[in-house]
């Protein structure tokens, strides 16, 4: 699965909800019809189940799947309406929610130094020498650069920002990525 969007706050009262995006491709992901898989962010416990309005003084369920009845584009943001989501109550109820598409349904990017997420994760990180430091837990994308997430060989977590400079090599063929690490990165 590819995260391609989060659910941000509701916008005015009728369903409607912000939708923070997570690919370069908005246009061709975002449109009238379009379905995602939902996935609930680990910090919530909200259980997936069938879209119906809750029964008053019941919890709402999170779908499995929400498709997208239209967007609009507004500061950067979607502002979104999804079937069967038409009042802010239970927009509220979306809050936070990844959307997501099947990534074996993408086709690969024309340039050879982009890459999915999908296709990093679980790649070995290696340093030139051969040294290895663990694998690609997932990426995250933060305003400055991409961090890659690194599930460290001795137990832990780091992150490595995904820059040419420290990350000179993907070679998804060999299910590797090389980098080049500033003294101490790992030890932060």
């Amino acid at each position: 699965m590819l995260v391609v969007g989060q659910i941000g706050k509701p916008h005015g009262i009728r369903g409607e909800v912000s939708v923070v995006v997570r690919t370069d491709e908005p246009e061709e992901r975002f449109t009238a019809g379009s379905v995602f898989i939902t996935e609930v962010p680990r910090d919530r416990r909200v259980s997936a189940g069938p879209a119906a309005a809750p029964a008053p003084g019941a919890r709402f369920e999170i779908p499995q799947q929400l498709t997208l009845e239209s967007i609009r584009w507004h500061q950067g943001r979607g502002i979104a309406v999804f079937e069967g989501i038409h009042d802010r109550n239970v927009a509220e109820a979306l809050k936070g929610v990844f959307l997501q598409v099947d990534s074996s349904e993408l086709t690969p990017p024309e340039d050879p130094e982009e890459f999915h997420d999908h296709q990093l994760t679980g790649l070995k990180v290696v340093s030139a020498d051969g040294t290895e430091h663990g694998t690609v837990q997932r990426i995250e994308h933060a305003p400055a650069s991409d961090l890659i997430v690194l599930a460290k060989t001795g137990g832990g977590t780091a992150l490595i920002p995904f820059v040419t400079a420290i990350v000179p090599t993907v070679d998804l063929g060999a299910g590797r990525i090389v980098v080049d690490l500033p003294e101490g990165l790992l030890d932060l």
